[in-house]
């Protein structure tokens, strides 16, 4: 969300990729320098070469020869959508998920990152919620409500989204 208010809104510790599940040997092929863990329940294990399957969806990588970290999210699709791993009735047009900074670096559209950091009831992402909600255009804001009410039918950000 940084990108889109084009200014710093608060401190983040980590760095955060979402590619797709298919994708992912890809990835770990072109980062040979790095060494991987997979999120198992909350606790960390070496990742061979085998494909991860739901209900694996969090990788963290630490590059070897400097120790940056990153951590990845791995995406599910169906045919040309992004499909909502807590709820696959949600679903999203792979070709409308991201949006560019004006340099060209991409990111994920707001309302699907609100969508996901919705499970959270952290004032962190509340206040992340609340400095965005008025920067969503209508469809947005539709798109959010819509899945909400299907997936959290009583989460508090619904009262904020009229349109």
């Amino acid at each position: 969300m940084t990108f889109l208010l084009e200014n710093k809104t608060r401190e983040h510790k980590d760095i955060e990729f979402a590619i797709f599940r298919k994708d992912q040997l890809y990835l770990k092929s072109y980062l040979i320098e790095w060494e991987f863990k997979k999120a198992i329940n909350g606790e960390l294990y070496t990742w061979g070469d085998e494909f991860l399957e739901m209900p694996v969806h969090e990788i963290h990588a630490t590059n070897k020869m400097n120790v940056d970290e990153i951590e990845i999210l791995l995406n599910e699709t169906k045919s040309n959508y992004r499909t909502f791993r807590r709820d696959l009735r949600i679903s999203y047009p792979i070709n409308s998920i991201r949006s560019y900074t004006e340099t060209g670096i991409p990111f994920l559209n707001p309302e699907i990152v609100l969508l996901y950091k919705a499970k959270s009831t952290r004032e962190k992402v509340h206040q992340d919620f609340m400095t965005i909600k008025d920067y969503l255009g209508n469809e947005q804001k539709q798109w959010l409500c819509y899945t909400l009410e299907m997936h959290q039918p009583t989460h508090k950000w619904l009262q904020f989204l009229s349109y």
